[in-house]
């Protein structure tokens, strides 16, 4: 599975490495992804979801319901 997060779409950002002498090198930046089991309500269920750190506590503060709906119009695949 690609790194990006399930319902944000967050992914890998590039830039470049510096060192002292300032030369520059490339690397990428990768998402703080969790793998987690939320319980839906609206769904009535466990789902199984990788996220990012972010999501995670946007959701902790919104609510589920935002998942539930991305499940219903199968935005996230779910098992």
């Amino acid at each position: 599975m690609a790194r990006k997060c399930q319902v944000s779409g967050i992914g890998p950002r590039y830039g470049s490495s510096i060192s002292h002498a300032h030369n520059k090198t490339k690397r990428r930046f990768l998402p703080n992804l969790q793998k987690k089991r939320i319980w839906v309500q609206e769904l009535n269920r466990e789902v199984t979801i990788k996220l990012s750190a972010k999501s995670l506590k946007t959701i902790s503060k919104n609510g589920t319901a935002d998942i539930a709906k991305m499940i219903r119009e199968k935005k996230i695949k779910v098992n």
